[in-house]
């Protein structure tokens, strides 16, 4: 029975430490697409991008300074994920979609190409994956389907700013 209490102790020990080791490593991750309809946001025909690259980077909140810098590139399913050492909670962190790799989706959507995340422990999250909103890229031509897509949207060609950019 001593040993068996032991080994939960020393089991518990581990855990610990391995959690504390552990706490300050995180994970960001996002969606880079291409805006098909130019709309200025995900509809049903929107596209993953796969192979477009973002960048995210820390700064200080007192003078801007660059603190931590690191890059990803999407997947098939235009997702990134990106490795964060440490705690940035003093800092404002932001993803930006850099580039596409498509030369027909490759203007930054207005509004929709930087996105904000919180990389600290101390925000009540228990998971160390900081997820980022989509991020997107703008079609040079509106696919065909895109008129009825709209619609069933109960807009109007007029309601979507980006389609007069």
């Amino acid at each position: 029975m001593a040993k068996f209490s032991q080994a939960v102790v020393f089991l518990a020990a581990a855990l610990c430490f391995l959690s504390v080791a552990y706490a300050n490593d995180f994970h960001v991750e996002g969606k880079i697409y291409c805006d098909t309809c130019r709309a200025g946001f995900e509809t049903e025909v929107t596209e993953p991008i796969k192979g477009a690259k973002v960048l995210l980077e820390c700064r200080d909140r007192e003078g801007g300074h660059l603190t931590f810098t690191a890059d990803g590139e999407t997947d098939e399913k235009g997702i990134y994920s990106i490795a964060v050492d440490g705690d940035h909670e003093e800092e404002v962190c932001e993803v930006e979609a850099k580039e596409s790799p498509r030369t027909d989706c490759n203007t930054p959507v207005p509004g929709r190409s930087r996105g904000r995340v919180l990389i600290t422990a101390n925000n009540g999250i228990p998971s160390p994956v900081r997820f980022v909103n989509s991020l997107g890229f703008l079609k040079k031509e509106p696919l065909a389907s895109c008129p009825k897509v709209i619609a069933a949207l109960g807009l109007t060609p007029e309601d979507i700013m980006v389609s007069r950019v």
